[in-house]
């Protein structure tokens, strides 16, 4: 990552690419809404993301009649700290909320005979098909552990691989199992497992545990006060605010009310719905890809895909393309290679957590065009990373699984990048 340079030269050089969506403005405009919480942030960054919101809000008198500009924020462990699917998987085993399927082969199509067989195993003899599983009570731990295995390790609880088949530019199937396993309930049901799932793990203490079967789980979830308030920030500085995030839908709904962003304004996994509107075990498609093929959730390439649909109106297979800069993003913020494209995609400037993910810290350190910043975990942020990144190895992984080296948009290949970001300085 370049530290030294400044905000001034790196959004004057992102002027000169053509790519900022607007010029910059004069020196004695207004400011905008502040950035008010100060600790946390890495080197410049608040000073930079300040910079952003002066330069592109509406409170800029020179630019009166101009766009909104559009600011897109992954959720899970950017804007909170843990995760609120995991959250959500873990409440609704506790509680014996999974409905038992007819057929576990019938929860995915990229679930493997080992890992249906390994579920009707664990599973089917405790409940009839449509009826809730208890996986909350003694009885049903041994299914509550294969359900848990499969969602969290890919695998079943002898190793073998649970999934098999899927792109790994546009789907994770353990993601896009969640919502499938939530058929049979409705999205205002799903909306109050979530909220209880919410205020249990707000009230519990930060590093709490939680039973789920016979094992033990994460089981406390922490809003990033940085992050609020710049979503504020931006909200009362003009901007378009959007969540996208490969957590459910009517999930992400129940948490990004307490930033302040509504459900008009998220978009997670989605499910197609029968009669009644219950969720089917099949997900809502994105460009190329029909209702009911399962194969393009937000993810990676997917989550490029469901911007450009759900925020700038494209229809089709272009809305799985690179849109020209005035109708991409101007801001976005992320923490995991599942967000790359969409960061990718963001003109002005481009909030990395770091997390230490492989080809998104290859990207973010590179930062080639020197619109990339990198913040540590405002909770618990992780440790150096031992080695440099694998960037001119393996930092990239295509659609089939191959692992290759990580390349810039002109194909040069980035070279190996040592973690420098690592934790907030001491204030």
């Amino acid at each position: 990552m370049r530290r030294n340079r400044t905000a001034t030269l790196a959004l004057a050089a992102a002027a000169g690419s053509g790519l900022l969506l607007a010029p910059p403005a004069e020196a004695d405009q207004s400011h905008c809404r502040p950035v008010t919480v100060g600790s946390g942030w890495y080197g410049d960054n608040q000073a930079r993301l300040q910079e952003l919101i002066d330069r592109y809000g509406s409170c800029n008198p020179y630019r009166p009649d101009r766009a909104r500009p559009v600011a897109v924020f992954d959720w899970d462990n950017t804007v909170v700290k843990n995760d609120v699917g995991d959250a959500t998987m873990f409440w609704l085993l506790r509680s014996g909320k999974i409905r038992r399927p007819a057929d576990w082969a019938a929860t995915s199509r990229h679930l493997t005979p080992a890992g249906a067989a390994a579920l009707a195993g664990a599973c089917d003899a405790l409940a009839s098909p449509g009826a809730p599983l208890p996986t909350g009570t003694p009885a049903g731990a041994g299914c509550a552990d294969e359900i848990n295995a499969v969602y969290g390790t890919a695998a079943t609880r002898t190793g073998a691989a649970a999934f098999a088949g899927w792109d790994r530019r546009t789907s994770e199937p353990s993601y896009a199992w969640l919502p499938q396993l939530m058929q049979g309930w409705t999205a205002r049901e799903i909306r109050g497992f979530a909220a209880a799932a919410r205020a249990e793990n707000l009230a519990a203490p930060v590093g709490a545990v939680q039973q789920v079967g016979s094992g033990s789980a994460t089981g406390w979830v922490r809003y990033y006060d940085q992050q609020k308030d710049l979503i504020g920030a931006l909200q009362k500085s003009g901007f378009d605010v959007w969540i996208s995030s490969a957590s459910p839908q009517p999930v992400v709904e129940v948490w990004a009310e307490g930033v302040g962003i509504g459900a008009d304004h998220v978009i997670g996994i989605r499910n197609t719905t029968a009669h009644g509107g219950k969720f089917t075990s099949h997900l809502q498609g994105c460009g190329s890809v029909r209702d009911g093929a399962d194969t393009m959730i937000t993810y990676i390439d997917g989550k490029r895909c469901w911007i450009n649909k759900e925020i700038f109106g494209v229809r089709g297979a272009a809305a799985e393309k690179v849109r020209p800069a005035a109708r991409r993003q101007v801001f976005a913020a992320g923490d995991s290679d599942t967000d790359i494209s969409f960061l990718r995609d963001a003109t002005a400037l481009r909030l990395v957590v770091n997390r230490n993910k492989n080809e998104l810290m290859c990207r973010a350190y590179d930062n080639s065009d020197g619109r990339w910043i990198v913040n540590p975990m405002f909770i618990g942020p992780k440790p150096q990373k031992a080695g440099p990144y694998p960037c001119a190895t393996t930092g990239y992984v295509d659609h089939d699984g191959t692992r290759g080296p990580v390349q810039r948009a002109d194909t040069s290949v980035i070279p190996d990048q040592t973690d420098s970001v690592f934790q907030a300085p001491v204030l």
